[in-house]
């Protein structure tokens, strides 16, 4: 029975996809529930499994291909096998045996034959030419084999060797005019298509950029109360949890209970109106093969310090493995990005639109502070919250960074909501 091989069911959001590899050949035998292929979206990477067992009878897309939503991408026979020839071997045997003899015998006579017709084209006399023509091969330096003869039967003339020359000259003038440099960077040089993600990941970063006020507030926030409490807890926290203590969830709840006092910031515009919600969906940058994926954390203010790793946890997991569904980077109102893994001590991130703001963490750095009128060593980190100002006043974004800092530099007022 034949059956057709679709593209996944897109959803809404999703236009379309790319072939991104076939992991089955046409006509190879496959089992049910293996995989066939995988379509790139510009969000996630989704597996088309074998219907039933049976043979991958033909491709219709190639990889690279672009495909819709539901497309036919190729052909499957359930219940086929590939045809085994091995059970008709031993009753070919002699017949075999005597069509290699023959055709052994014709192959030996046709590289006879072969032989004795190089060698004669080898013992074949070069094209003439003339001493005036010998002259001016002398003076340049020439191979007569280098030069195309138009004479009669190949002759080299005079003309012949003047073109020849120019040519190499021409070649020359043509080589001259490219800086060497850039022959040699040329050579050094790679172009590869965009992948999907990234594609869209550009389109959505440059739509962000013309289509909203955005600005950035920075502040710093004293990273010693939390250090001190993740130290402090953390082996008992791993232990009843089975999941690290991070600093993440310390900033997620932080965010939290800021987008509760200011509901602007966890609002979209849809064109003149103001969407306000009344959930805090939270996106959480994470790293994957593919480049940087926002899985969202959704509700978050139902969940604790462990749901909030724990998630964070699996959604690293997944992302490392392609298998964030499309479902997991959809609804977020608000998203933080964690640049300090990298290394990076300050940056401006990026709106992820609808959204209307973002928060940006960096690299815990040990700076001189003055405390009461001392200075002392503190591990400090720069914060950055990136806005729309059409929808964000300056002042409700300085207050809602604050807020954040605020609760970060005395961590028991997350857990008493004050």
């Amino acid at each position: 029975m034949s059956i057709e091989i679709k593209a996944p069911l897109f959803p809404e959001s999703v236009a379309e996809g790319t072939i991104a590899a076939w992991h089955k050949k046409a006509g190879e035998s496959v089992a049910r529930d293996a995989l066939l292929l995988e379509v790139e979206t510009d969000k996630v990477v989704l597996e088309v499994l074998a219907p039933q067992d049976g043979v991958l009878t033909e491709i219709l897309k190639q990889e690279g291909d672009t495909v819709q939503s539901q497309e036919k991408v190729g052909l499957f026979t359930a219940g086929a096998k590939v045809a085994d020839h091995t059970d008709h071997a031993s009753d070919t045997a002699g017949d075999t045996d005597s069509k290699a003899t023959a055709e052994s015998s014709v192959a030996s006579e046709q590289r006879r034959t072969g032989v004795e017709d190089t060698q004669k084209q080898n013992s074949d006399p070069a094209p003439s030419f003339g001493p005036a023509v010998r002259n001016m091969l002398d003076a340049h330096q020439i191979n007569p084999e280098s030069v195309q003869g138009s004479g009669k039967s190949g002759r080299i003339l005079k003309e012949d060797v003047r073109a020849h020359l120019d040519g190499n000259k021409q070649n020359a003038a043509d080589q001259s005019a490219i800086p060497a440099n850039a022959l040699a960077t040329a050579q050094r040089e790679e172009r590869v298509p965009m992948s999907r993600l990234r594609m869209s990941v550009a389109k959505r970063l440059l739509s962000a950029q013309q289509n909203a006020a955005m600005l950035t507030t920075f502040n710093e926030v004293n990273m010693q109360p939390v250090m001190d409490l993740r130290a402090r807890y953390k082996e008992s926290f791993e232990k009843k949890h089975q999941v690290r203590l991070g600093f993440m969830s310390f900033f997620v709840k932080a965010a939290v209970e800021a987008l509760k006092r200011f509901p602007d910031v966890n609002a979209f515009i849809d064109g003149n109106d103001i969407i306000y919600h009344a959930y805090q969906n939270v996106g959480v940058a994470v790293s994957s093969p593919r480049g940087l994926v926002v899985p969202v954390l959704n509700d978050v203010d139902a969940m604790n310090f462990a749901d909030i790793e724990q998630n964070i946890a699996n959604f690293g997991t997944k992302a490392k493995e392609g298998k964030l569904t499309i479902e997991e980077m959809q609804g977020g109102t608000f998203t933080i990005s964690n640049g300090g893994v990298f290394g990076s001590l300050m940056s401006t991130p990026i709106l992820n639109p609808p959204q209307t703001a973002i928060l940006g963490m960096h690299k815990i750095q040990e700076r001189p502070m003055a405390v009461k009128g001392q200075v002392v060593i503190l591990p400090m980190m720069y914060l950055a919250l990136s806005y729309d100002h059409r929808m964000i006043d300056g002042k409700a974004a300085v207050q809602f960074l604050v807020t954040i800092k605020d609760l970060l530099e005395d961590p028991a007022r997350l857990l008493l909501g004050v």
